[in-house]
């Protein structure tokens, strides 16, 4: 028997609010409930303005408290809106589905509960990342981890296909972010060493949150990555460092050239 709450999780994309879909601004207005966690005070005023019933999870931060711990406290406060039978709308920065732990929760949650529940796209900070570096993880492959995870967990890097490192500003750290260094980056410098050449290129990108403002890159050897500044926001790209490695029986097999398989990676 479905219930009668209910639960949509929407993204408001990197610029807001022109990265979010119309879709997730109709469920904004029409939620009997709105819980947000966004990137700035001005998205705070708007989402507001739109819906009255609007709250922000940011107050569920603490300095030196265990993120894990403040994303459970948040899923809990946001279901019992749910659970009490509102229409309840959670927005999260960027794309609801990446990097956001609590949204997957209380979808998980919430759906085992009974309550019908929707999770709506928004513009990613990848997404932003493969257009401003002109990138199509069509043509050579992409791999993405998080940080500390590709640390932690011995990953299987492919050096032919590029590689997206997020959240490099804050490796190895669980509690909320601060500003100044980053102890734990010349720990991922080294790592990277173990696979990629200490003069080979890769970047520092944080995606541009405001309106007619620039992404910001930076372009470094390897070497230097650990001297060069980074925030809780920026994600490091490498490049690939040779090309891969073609399987001639395989090709012959399918009845195609090498010639076939470059024009496919060229076209849309």
């Amino acid at each position: 028997m479905t219930k009668s709450g209910s639960l949509v999780v929407v993204g408001s994309g990197i610029k807001f609010p022109s990265h979010m879909t119309t879709e997730a601004q109709l469920c904004i207005e029409r939620a009997d409930k709105l819980f947000f966690l966004t990137s700035s005070e001005a998205a705070e005023q708007w989402l507001v303005e739109r819906n009255a019933a609007g709250e922000s999870l940011d107050r569920f931060y603490a300095k030196g408290k265990r993120r894990i711990d403040t994303y459970l406290e948040m899923v809990a406060h946001v279901l019992t809106a749910v659970y009490a039978g509102n229409h309840v709308c959670v927005l999260f920065y960027g794309h609801p589905g990446i990097f956001v732990w609590p949204s997957h929760e209380l979808i998980r949650q919430a759906r085992a509960a009974g309550f019908p529940t929707v999770m709506l796209p928004g513009i990613s900070a990848e997404d932003c990342l493969f257009a401003d570096l002109g990138i199509d993880p069509a043509r050579e492959g992409c791999q993405s981890y998080e940080a500390t995870d590709f640390l932690v967990r011995n990953r299987q890097i492919d050096t032919s296909a590029g590689l997206v490192l997020w959240q490099v500003g804050v490796v190895g750290n669980l509690t909320p972010p601060t500003p100044g260094a980053v102890p734990s980056l010349p720990l991922l410098k080294n790592a990277l060493l173990l696979l990629y050449d200490p003069t080979h290129l890769v970047y520092i990108y944080e995606a541009a949150q405001v309106q007619n403002q620039a992404s910001t890159v930076q372009c470094v050897a390897l070497a230097d990555l650990n001297e060069t500044l980074v925030t809780a926001v920026s994600t490091l790209y490498i490049p690939p460092a040779q090309p891969a490695q073609i399987n001639l029986d395989m090709l012959q097999k399918l009845g195609l050239s090498i010639d076939d398989i470059q024009f496919s990676e060229t076209s849309g």
